[in-house]
């Protein structure tokens, strides 16, 4: 190949779904595998978006994101909680107003049922420590008692989320959770496309 000429890769030809042959999805295929590989790179970068955002917090989004996952590893939880930790808020980035729904969705085919579960509701469960300070219901949270996850989901708001917006706090650096976070997200570990 002469310099400056870039490798054509095989593409589907229909401009209709319903047009769709066989080698056509085996080209989507090809190409969707190789566009997933680089989601974890995808991720480093949303969260270093985080980065000088402090959105009125004493730390930025970033440095909470670092602190909550360095305080769940700390505590010897495994890599997928860790992983879960990390990203817990990348949802702020494009969607504030539901940014733990966004984390969850971002995850699901990649971590258990439990973690799953407690991404998509942390942010109603944090709400208990300041909800009625906006005029809010702090016990918004008991519409879930009595879910199974209900107290790992609260466990995780106490020990390591709210408590996360420490200046003084020496987090491990993003390069640390790399790692974890790649191995995380190598490849599904259940479908997301459900019968019924």
């Amino acid at each position: 190949m002469a310099d400056g000429e870039m490798k054509l890769e095989a593409r589907a030809s229909f401009h209709a779904m319903t047009e769709g042959t066989a080698e056509d999805w085996q080209a989507i295929a090809k190409a969707s595998a190789e566009f997933g590989k680089a989601l974890p790179d995808r991720l480093i970068a949303h969260l270093n978006l985080l980065k000088g955002d402090c959105g009125g917090f004493s730390v930025d989004r970033l440095e909470h994101s670092l602190q909550t996952a360095t305080r769940a590893h700390r505590d010897g939880r495994d890599e997928e909680y860790v992983v879960c930790a990390l990203l817990h808020d990348i949802g702020d980035i494009l969607g504030p107003a539901n940014h733990a729904e966004i984390g969850a969705v971002i995850l699901k085919p990649y971590v258990s049922e439990r973690n799953h579960w407690m991404l998509e509701h942390h942010g109603i469960f944090q709400g208990y420590y300041f909800f009625h300070h906006l005029g809010l219901d702090r016990d918004m949270r008991e519409q879930f008692r009595g879910h199974p996850d209900f107290e790992y989901t609260a466990q995780f708001c106490h020990l390591y989320d709210q408590s996360a917006f420490d200046p003084a706090y020496e987090s491990m650096p993003l390069e640390a959770f790399e790692p974890m976070l790649r191995r995380v997200v190598a490849a599904p570990k259940r479908s997301i496309y459900k019968r019924g």
